[in-house]
């Protein structure tokens, strides 16, 4: 059993390494909403009322006052804010707090926009929904879950909802092996990218604090490589642990590719300071 764990790390190992990430991009266009007319206004100039769309300030020839209604939205246009990647790489440096902190502005700012394709809203209060389980805080959790699943109604109850649910279980009334199973179970084929990478990410973390340091590196490595499309911040957070692993295994040269790989996906957050801090002690 151990010789195939050893295979799959390895073989987990080879396709993060051989995985190209491309570079964040640094310039920030504010949102704004696209209507079916091609017109478009920011959403800083837009209140929702009732189901519909009010505009709250003069722009781009809309006057304050004009309602249109919700279905008229065709998407939402702009760059997602800077804050999110932030957000999501201090909560995977057990930063909850300061993640929350950035995150429920934007959460609160793109609230409007939640049913609208293409919204930022969505993967904000994701992001919220997993800071607040990891912190301990059930009902704002929860309360936002329900917000969740209601902005997706075609899938029913939000997959993340199972994900928060997972992250709360007490670690002092609950056994580490439960904790695991309830991550694990969270990481399956049918269920979206980002839930299995977040659930992978914090198992790695369960089996790191328990010493279980093989199970724990390929948790970390099932990031990048099994669901790559769950976040380029998850897979940088995800490579800076395994290099951890790697580096204390004498396995300099595989760590080091895994901090650049990291370094490549993580601009304009804490993770690069990270990653080069862990450069620094491979040389």
């Amino acid at each position: 059993m151990a010789h195939s764990h050893s295979n799959l790390r390895t073989a987990l190992l080879a396709c993060v390494i051989a995985t190209a990430h491309p570079a964040a991009t640094m310039a920030e266009e504010p949102a704004r909403v696209v209507f079916q007319n091609g017109r478009s206004i920011p959403i800083s100039a837009l209140a929702l009322q009732a189901g519909n769309l009010v505009v709250t300030a003069s722009a781009d020839g809309f006057n304050p006052g004009q309602s249109f209604p919700i279905l008229s939205a065709d998407h939402v246009y702009g760059d997602k804010p800077a804050a999110i990647n932030q957000a999501v790489a201090l909560l995977l440096t057990d930063k909850p707090k300061d993640a929350q902190k950035l995150l429920e502005p934007v959460v609160t700012q793109h609230r409007l926009t939640a049913k609208i394709p293409g919204n930022f809203w969505l993967g904000a209060a994701r992001a919220l929904l997993v800071a607040y389980a990891v912190n301990g805080d059930s009902k704002p959790c929860a309360d936002l879950g329900k917000e969740i699943s209601d902005a997706t109604p075609a899938q029913g109850i939000d997959p993340f909802v199972s994900l928060g649910k997972a992250l709360l279980l007490p670690p002092l009334t609950t056994k580490m092996e439960d904790r695991e199973i309830a991550l694990r179970d969270l990481t399956t084929d049918n269920l979206p990218a980002d839930v299995c990478a977040y659930a992978s990410f914090y198992r790695g973390e369960l089996f790191k604090k328990e010493k279980r340091n093989p199970e724990a590196l390929e948790a970390y490595l099932s990031v990048p490589c099994l669901y790559p499309s769950g976040g380029l911040i998850l897979n940088a957070a995800a490579e800076l642990q395994g290099a951890d692993f790697l580096s204390t295994l004498g396995r300099r040269e595989e760590a080091v590719a895994l901090v650049n790989s990291a370094l490549r996906s993580s601009t304009g957050t804490v993770l690069v300071e990270e990653a080069n801090k862990r450069l620094e002690s491979l040389k």
